[in-house]
């Protein structure tokens, strides 16, 4: 499908942005079919893949159009470095970091007077679940961590949609045919100073209001994880009973309301 239209009924493509010299430091610019809608909320959202290179954004193209579509924002499909194209530690985290750090005025350039830079959401699915609450805990990066910041990120929340939350879990587990162990460059106790600096479920609450949307019947990340996470980190959790983990990225599923709903909480949480 077309991802938007312009008034005049001609499809567009998304809007490119890039945030980088890198070929992978881009992102696609999705925006609601709805002529003259303005001041919109801008999402930021990182697709998954375990961080590898043999996922990129493609795969999360129709679902970035049907959320800026039902959701009612302008919504960003973000690229970056990943496992076996120069990504891993701590490249895709420095990009993660570059990205939430320009993209915000990138996308105001790229569609005037119809970005709300001062109502901005991170999101992500799986993997890039993970990288959208590590976004949102930069403040409480270790001193030196790749990506450290200072003050909380001026965000107004996060919208994590079956996320990797707990790194050193998800590696105890296999996940992905030990996906994080590739990601980081080895186990917990092998690079516990990486983990330290990369894994949500030990940096504590992010900035904004979190909610985590994740199926019962998931079967790559189990649901117990994101339930102590959000135990942990007093997020919200919404769970969708018998969803699976790709669920929550496919428009025509049952578990799409609920992505919707979620996100709009966020949004009329912005004010």
């Amino acid at each position: 499908m077309p991802s938007h239209s312009d008034p005049t009924g001609d499809p567009q493509r998304p809007l490119p942005l890039v945030y980088g010299p890198h070929p992978d430091q881009v992102a696609d610019l999705h925006l609601p079919d709805r002529p003259g809608a303005d001041r919109l909320p801008l999402v930021l959202f990182f697709h998954g893949g375990f961080w590898r290179a043999a996922h990129d954004r493609r795969h999360t193209g129709a679902f970035a159009d049907a959320l800026a579509r039902d959701g009612g924002c302008a919504v960003a499909n973000v690229e970056y470095r990943r496992v076996g194209a120069g990504g891993g530690w701590p490249t895709t985290l420095t990009d993660t970091a570059r990205a939430v750090d320009r993209l915000p005025e990138l996308a105001s350039r790229a569609a005037p007077g119809r970005i709300d830079t001062g109502r901005v959401v991170y999101a992500g699915h799986s993997a890039g679940g993970h990288l959208a609450l590590w976004a949102a805990v930069r403040h409480r990066l270790p001193a030196g961590a790749p990506g450290r910041t200072d003050a909380p990120a001026p965000i107004r929340g996060v919208l994590a949609l079956a996320p990797t939350a707990d790194l050193a879990h998800a590696d105890r587990l296999g996940s992905g045919r030990g996906a994080v162990a590739d990601f980081l460059g080895g186990g917990a106790t092998e690079v516990p100073e990486r983990y330290a600096a990369a894994d949500p479920a030990v940096l504590g609450t992010p900035a904004g209001r979190t909610v985590v949307v994740h199926g019962t019947d998931d079967e790559a990340l189990p649901v117990d994880m994101v339930r102590a996470y959000a135990r942990t980190t007093g997020t919200t959790l919404t769970e969708v009973p018998h969803g699976s983990h790709f669920d929550v990225i496919d428009p025509d599923s049952p578990a799409w309301p609920s992505v919707v709903q979620a996100l709009r909480a966020l949004v009329e949480a912005l004010g």
